[in-house]
Order: C-alpha cells, then sequence, then structure tokens
C-alpha cells in the first residue's frame, strides 16, 4: 500500500519519472499510464469505499456515456437519457450530488442542470477513472455531498516518456445504431519537453428496442385516464436517439527537476436526438401544431487547462500543484424543423492550489478552491434563468498512521453566491468535517469506517427554475428560498483481499436535513405536470456488495469468477408516500471470466428487481435480466500489441427501463447489441 501512497505523491509533485519507467518496463504492450489517485489519503486503504477503473478493465466496459461506462459497478448506476446523455448515480444520488471531474477539475459544463444535457468527458479518452463513493465534500466542495467520479485522461504529462513515440487506435462497430466509434493516441517526448494527443469520432443511428417506447405501465396509466386521441405507438426502435460526435485534444509540458509546467486544449463537437417522444411546439397563424420529429441538441466545447506542480516547495511542504481548467461551453436545442429553441451557454473556470505536508506524524494536504460560472439560456424552454454562481473552498486533510489503525480527517469552509439576473443575490456558506478510520483485522482482512458530516448549497437550477421543459415532460419550479442541505453519514467498508479471492462489502446510512428533492404536485402547467423543487428531511440506507474468486488457475491462465449486489432504500421524513423519486432498485449479478493468456472470454448475469417504491406522480418499472458476453484475443508484435474483440449485450432481448431515467416511461434502453472492434497499442 505504501507504494500507492508514492504514486499519489509524486502525481500531485511532477516526480513520476522513475515510476513510469518501471511501469513501462514492466508493461511494454500498453500505452504510457500516468496514475493519479483522486484522494490524497489512499497510502494505506481508503476508510471510505473507492472504485477505479483501469487498464483491460477499463477498456472492457467504455461506452458512449460516462454513466453508463460506470453503471454496473456495484453502488453505481446511471441517470440514462438516451444513449449519449447519462451522469453517473451513487448510492441513489445525482445531479449536482455527484462532481463529475476531468482530470481533478470539474467538467465544468450544464450537466447538471437537466438530464439531458451530456457530460462534456468521452469515455474513450480516458486512461483511468476513480469514483468516490459517499460524501467527497472536503476536497472536492459543497456539490460532492454524494460522491466523485475523476477521470484521469493524461492530457497534461508529467513527465518525459521513455519512447520517443506511443500510443494507440481503436475502432468499433455497433449492430444495433449502426454505429462506429474510433479513438486515437499520441505520446510522446524529447530533452525536458512531453507531449500529447488524442481524438475521438462516434456516430450512431437511432437505437433498436425490444418493444415499445412507451411503458406498459404508462400506457395503462393513460387508459384509465381516457386520454383522447389513439396515436400510433413507437415500436423497434427509439426516436430522437440517434448521435454524431467528435473530440479533439493536445497538450504539452516542460518537465525539470523538481516538477513541471504543462497545458492542454481540448474541443468537443456533439449533435444528438433527444428522445421522450414530446413534441416540441410551433405557432402558425394563432393555431399550434406539433412538428413532427424529435428536438437535436448541437454542442461545442472548447476547454484550456493548465498545470503546475513541484517538489518540496518551501519549508515543511513536500509538494506544491496548482491546476486551472477554463470552459467556454455553448449548445443549441434545436425543432425538428431546423429552428433554435434554446440557446444554452456556460462559461466558467476553476482553480485549485495544493500543498502538501508530512509532519509530526501527520501527512495531509491543505487547499483551496473557486469555482466562477457565468450561465445563460435563451428561448422557448430557458426554464432557468442567467445565473452568475462563485464558489470558494478552503480545506484540509490529514492522516496519521497509529501501530494498530489509521486515523484519516479534515475541515472544509465554503463560500457560494449566486447572482441571477432578474432577483435579488443569494449567499450560502458550507461546512464539512470527516473523520475515519483504517485498521487490519485479520491476514488480508481490513475494516474502514468513517463518520463525516457536509452541507451543501443549492444549485441554481434548484432555486430559480420556472418554465416548460418539454424534453423531461415537466414544468419546473424552483424556490429562492431553499436552505442549506445537510447530510450525517456513517459508512462501513470490510475488505479482503488474498491469493484466490477478494470481497469488499461497504454498509451505509446517511441521514438529510433539509434534502432537496424535485417532485410531481399533482397540478398542471402549460398541458405540462408542475415538478417542484422542495426540502424535507430524508434517509438513505444501503449496501454494495462486490467480489472475486479464482477457481482454477494454470500455467498460462485462470478461470475467475466474480459477483456483485448493490440495495438502497431512501424515505423521506413526510407522512403518506415517503418515497424518494427515482430511487435505484435491488440487483444482483454473477459473471465467469476465462483467461488463457492471449484469449480472454466472459459471460455475466445482471438482474435488476422491480421498483415499486415511487414517489408521487412516479410510476414503477419491472424487473428486468440483463445478459452479456464477450472474448478477445491479444496478439503480440514485438513491442506492440493487436486485440480483437467481439461483446454482445442485452443478449436476451430484455426490455429495460432504469428507474433513475427522467424518461423511462418513454424510452428503454437499447435491445440485443453486438459489438466487433481492433485496439492497436505501440
Amino acid at each position: 500500500m505504501q507504494v500507492e501512497k508514492i504514486l499519489l505523491y509524486a502525481a500531485l509533485t511532477g516526480s513520476l519519472a522513475s515510476l513510469e519507467t518501471a511501469v513501462a518496463q514492466a508493461t511494454p504492450d500498453v500505452i504510457e499510464e500516468i496514475v493519479v489517485v483522486a484522494h490524497p489519503l489512499s497510502g494505506e486503504g481508503l476508510s471510505q469505499a473507492s472504485k477505479v477503473l483501469q487498464g483491460a478493465e477499463l477498456d472492457q466496459k467504455r461506452s458512449i456515456s460516462i454513466g453508463d461506462t460506470l453503471s454496473k459497478e456495484p453502488g453505481i448506476h446511471s441517470a440514462q437519457f438516451g444513449k449519449t446523455a447519462g451522469r453517473p448515480v451513487i448510492h441513489g444520488l445525482g445531479g449536482p450530488r455527484i462532481r463529475v471531474m476531468e482530470d481533478r477539475i470539474d467538467t465544468l459544463d450544464v450537466s447538471v442542470t437537466s438530464a439531458d444535457h451530456a457530460v462534456s468527458i468521452d469515455p474513450f479518452v480516458a486512461e483511468r477513472i476513480e469514483v468516490l463513493k459517499g460524501p467527497s465534500t472536503l476536497l472536492y466542495g459543497s456539490g460532492a455531498i454524494g460522491g466523485v467520479v475523476d477521470v484521469h485522461t493524461g492530457r497534461i504529462p508529467h513527465v518525459v516518456p521513455e519512447k520517443t513515440l506511443s500510443g494507440g487506435i481503436e475502432t468499433r462497430f455497433d449492430s444495433n445504431t449502426n454505429g462506429n466509434t474510433s479513438a486515437a493516441k499520441l505520446n510522446g517526448g524529447v530533452g525536458g519537453f512531453a507531449w500529447h494527443l488524442d481524438g475521438t469520432w462516434k456516430d450512431g443511428d437511432e437505437y433498436e428496442i425490444p418493444g415499445f417506447a412507451e411503458s406498459a405501465e404508462l400506457h395503462a396509466l393513460e387508459e384509465a385516464e381516457g386520454e383522447g386521441e389513439e396515436e400510433e405507438e413507437v415500436r423497434g426502435h427509439l426516436p430522437g436517439s440517434q448521435f454524431d460526435a467528435k473530440s479533439y485534444a493536445g497538450g504539452a509540458s516542460y518537465i525539470f527537476d523538481r516538477g513541471f509546467f504543462g497545458v492542454s486544449v481540448g474541443k468537443i463537437d456533439s449533435e444528438y436526438g433527444l428522445p421522450g417522444g414530446h413534441g416540441h411546439e410551433e405557432e402558425e397563424e394563432g393555431s399550434e401544431e406539433e412538428a413532427e420529429g424529435n428536438p437535436l441538441l448541437k454542442l461545442e466545447q472548447t476547454r484550456t487547462d493548465l498545470e503546475f506542480g513541484l517538489e518540496d516547495p518551501f519549508g515543511p511542504f513536500t509538494g506544491l500543484n496548482i491546476r486551472l481548467g477554463i470552459n467556454d461551453y455553448e449548445h443549441q436545442e434545436i425543432e425538428p424543423n431546423g429552428e433554435v429553441a434554446t440557446d444554452f451557454s456556460n462559461e466558467a473556470w476553476e482553480l485549485r492550489a495544493e500543498l502538501l505536508y508530512d509532519m509530526d506524524q501527520w501527512t495531509g494536504v491543505l487547499g483551496v478552491q473557486h469555482t466562477d460560472r457565468e450561465f445563460s439560456a435563451v428561448g422557448e424552454e430557458a426554464f432557468v434563468p442567467p445565473v452568475d454562481t462563485r464558489d470558494t473552498g478552503l480545506f484540509w486533510v490529514a492522516e496519521r498512521n497509529f501501530s494498530t489503525f489509521d486515523l484519516e480527517g479534515g475541515l472544509r469552509i465554503g463560500k457560494v453566491k449566486h447572482e441571477p439576473q432578474n432577483s435579488s443575490d443569494e449567499d450560502f456558506t458550507t461546512y464539512s468535517a470527516s473523520l475515519g478510520m483504517v485498521a487490519p483485522i485479520a491476514d488480508s482482512w481490513q475494516f474502514g469506517l468513517v463518520a463525516d458530516y457536509s452541507s451543501r448549497a443549492p444549485v441554481s437550477e434548484e432555486l430559480y427554475s420556472n418554465g416548460p421543459h418539454l424534453v423531461t415532460n415537466a414544468f419546473e419550479l424552483g424556490d429562492p428560498n431553499l436552505d442549506n442541505e445537510r447530510a450525517a453519514n456513517l459508512a462501513a467498508t470490510l475488505r479482503y483481499d488474498g491469493e484466490v479471492w477478494d470481497a469488499t462489502v461497504t454498509t451505509y446510512v446517511t441521514k438529510f436535513s433539509d434534502f432537496i428533492y424535485e417532485q410531481a404536485t399533482g397540478a398542471e402547467e402549460d398541458g405540462l405536470p408542475v415538478f417542484q423543487f422542495q426540502q424535507n428531511d430524508a434517509r438513505f440506507v444501503g449496501i454494495d456488495v462486490e467480489t472475486n474468486i479464482e477457481v482454477a488457475q494454470w500455467e498460462t491462465g485462470s478461470l475467475k469468477v466474480r459477483a456483485l449486489a448493490d440495495y438502497v432504500n431512501a424515505e423521506l421524513d413526510v407522512s403518506g408516500d415517503d418515497d424518494v423519486p427515482r430511487i435505484p432498485p435491488l440487483r444482483y449479478g454473477l459473471g465467469v471470466e476465462f483467461n488463457s493468456g492471449v484469449v480472454t472470454a466472459s459471460v455475466d448475469f445482471l438482474h435488476v428487481d422491480e421498483q415499486d417504491d415511487v414517489s408521487p406522480g412516479e410510476l414503477s418499472t419491472s424487473d428486468y435480466d440483463d445478459l452479456s458476453a464477450r472474448i478477445s484475443v491479444n496478439l503480440p508484435f514485438g513491442d506492440s500489441s493487436l486485440n480483437l474483440f467481439a461483446a454482445g449485450k442485452n443478449l436476451t432481448d430484455d426490455e429495460q427501463r432504469l428507474h433513475t431515467s427522467f424518461i423511462k416511461d418513454f424510452a428503454p434502453a437499447p435491445g440485443r447489441t453486438f459489438e466487433i472492434g481492433a485496439r492497436l497499442l505501440f
């Protein structure tokens, strides 16, 4: 575990050269990987539940969206909106409570504003994805009350690579959408300079579904309410689920004896349909006619990052890291007739500065974080007014090793200010504190316990929303009188890491004061159901389980079995219906993997239970099974390798509706899908 600590410190101070040389020599067939651990207290094992995807495991799980890439990890789901958009949901918490980052800086997009807005990170550029499950507000701001997803891209190199030129290229074909995805990456360097280039290109038609687009539950409700005209029901495909996206990025660094300085620039151009079956209306000569087809979302983003790392900067401090991200984001929601309905803009920047120290038996980090966001939405679906938001925080986290356990702790204080265009400013002060311990309890066994208190300032969408949002079939109303959301969390994690098997079990209970949620009121406005942001106390209780067992091993390979399960129960402190909206149901799964060194084959089965614990205005979802299989062949060629792979997803062609999705009753997940591809690494 001490190696992990060294990796972390090196990542923050730019001293990874010797470590990466060793990694490159040990694994010549892999694109050079710069390891960045998101949490600064991972040397002896986090008391907090966490998950890391990298290497072959990440390659197998990459998908179009970051939410879908992580959606089968224990405790993690996706708020899927078609195929392209989908933010992660961790322990039943989503939206602004999950902070999604690119290289420790927020994505700075508008994916929190609405479920149909995609996260502006392409999983195909990720070298490593780390997830912290549970409150992570100490390091990453009041919004991270549910967890953190950090995608490391390697766009700012920290060392000069051993090879003058290395990289890879991948291409895959998807039978369900007739879609193609390609990705390429190059790394190089000479002298004191290192550089990086990457690009992705992906497209797909409307995806196929096994039955009707509209759920049986919604159809039965409409029949019971006698809703008028009979329309031809869509079956076999999901209208508005097509996509076409490109991304390009380049970065370079100057590396010197004690550190580095680097810069990267990335560009995204994306266009995707907005499924859901809710046509926009356009007025013509005093009458209203429903436009045929689905609207499109056209996204453009330019992001610039700068990073400076210095080892032993001054005094007792062992490392200094400063990171700045600047984002220019815009997207247009376009009617089927080609007219621009709404124009969203987000000009934002975020700065992080961290000082690492090691003194008086304590190791830790002191830091400051500031985010500045200028958001505007103009047009017929501008349900949120223009708002400028500033979020500043000071934090300290530390660790001390004792003879029988390790102690972790930290504090943070933050200030959030919203400045809406047409109403008074709102100020919030947030506080967070955490205390945790990690202790070995037997050979290969480890127990972690963490207690934390955190507070979250309401985001502008929760405060100021006031208007129709046709894509989510809702008239959304904020509440400018919302207070801070506060949470007290207790989580325990038991880990076993042996030669034959390993397992992780995490249980948690989180009690919220003034929990903010959006719920149907039963009223209608402009022909849409009204959804109101409101506050009440709430309690979340859950468990995640993951285990891997090596049932057979031989000279050139092995046979492994894996299992997972997760469950969360969430209740509001109200009389009557106390269910929190969009909480994922119980699920459990089993998988087997055969590895001969050259050939790897796996089969995975996942059962997702029905969810009938629903809030007012919310419909239940039926249970479903998910069967997937994958086979890959790795062919080495000197210092290069060629990987050929084929995969099948939803092989039973079950109708799958994710209860975490805002449009689950209009847009099921894709049906049976076959995928083939090739990956060349050099």
